[in-house]
């Protein structure tokens, strides 16, 4: 067990081989065992996480057996489609391509987020590109409320605070995203008698960063329990192309680039690993500072941080509840 005193990044560093292994064998185990299911299918994102599950289903069912699934819209950085093609065909897996903006203009997904972001920015219309940010959690203890910063068809930018109302306004709006690529995925799993992999690393899954019934819905989650840091190690003991493996982490839901340290976690991921870590193994916010190149007011303000989160997403992972226990029929 790691002491206080020995405490470092180094207690993140993986043997890859064996997690590889273990992953695989479990994914078998469970998919093609219990689940009776013949393979799966991984919405690939051109990030680290979806290559990572992408090439760990390769390993345990055979390319033959995943299918990629490619779901683009209109808000998508351009990159994320090259980068989808780039690890579907470094992979050699099947894949199939669901534009989703029809889907998303059907349901009023755009319309309803700018409804909400005009209501703090009236201007804002045809042409405009968004998204919403945190203030960093190092920069001193003040609350912090989420902002929309907008950019006109001009350039100029403007960064207005959200009333509670405009930002869950955003949010159920742009969740539409995440739920409808969920539905294709389950579609595609479906008509092949698929399992469905989630993609959360352990940071995303500890923190609440996912959209209930959406992007947090899966048969299988393979690397939640894996740091962010440690996904990266994974993916070059892998082979995945380097223009992912460089690739920052990006939520790419909104119009203008954003990155998930400003959208959610106002940490860099790197350090966010340490201090996790390190809260969930009772270290010290001093050795963690040392650790993380950080100040120990920091790391106490990032403690404070995770535990808050973890208490307003705990209704993320509730499943279904039930009023009166229904007892299991035995056939």
């Amino acid at each position: 067990m790691t002491t206080e005193a020995a405490f470092s990044a180094e207690v993140l560093t993986l043997d890859c081989a064996s997690e590889t292994e273990k992953i695989a064998q479990t994914l078998r185990n469970i998919v093609l065992k219990r689940f009776k299911k013949r393979g799966a299918v991984v919405a690939l994102s051109g990030g680290i996480d979806s290559s990572v599950v992408g090439a760990l289903c390769v390993r345990a069912f055979g390319k033959g057996r995943v299918l990629g699934l490619l779901m683009p819209e209109k808000d998508s950085a351009p990159e994320t489609l090259e980068l989808s093609r780039v690890i579907s065909e470094h992979l050699e897996i099947e894949t199939v391509c669901e534009d989703i903006s029809a889907i998303l203009d059907a349901v009023g997904c755009y319309r309803r987020r700018d409804a909400a972001i005009r209501s703090v920015v009236p201007a804002y219309g045809a042409g405009f590109k968004c998204k919403i940010v945190l203030p960093s959690v190092l920069e001193d203890e003040r609350y912090r409320i989420f902002s929309v910063v907008v950019q006109s068809p001009e350039g100029e930018q403007t960064k207005v605070r959200l009333t509670p109302s405009a930002y869950l306004g955003i949010v159920a709006a742009t969740n539409f995203k995440q739920r409808t690529r969920k539905m294709l995925e389950y579609y595609h799993a479906d008509r092949l008698n698929y399992a469905v992999t989630g993609t959360p690393n352990r940071q995303e899954y500890d923190q609440g960063f996912f959209v209930k019934l959406g992007d947090g819905a899966a048969d299988i989650k393979p690397i939640a329990h894996l740091y962010k840091t440690q996904v990266y190690q994974m993916a070059r003991f892998l082979g995945i192309p380097d223009e992912i493996c460089s690739r920052p982490p990006t939520t790419d839901t909104y119009s203008m680039q954003q990155s998930q340290e400003e959208f959610y976690f106002s940490v860099p991921y790197d350090k966010m690993d340490i201090c996790l870590y390190g809260k969930n193994h009772g270290i010290s916010p001093s050795d963690v500072a040392v650790a993380a190149e950080m100040t120990a007011e920091q790391v106490e303000r990032v403690y404070h941080d995770i535990g808050q989160k973890r208490n307003t997403t705990r209704y993320l992972h509730t499943p279904p509840v039930l009023v009166q226990k229904v007892e299991e029929i035995s056939f």
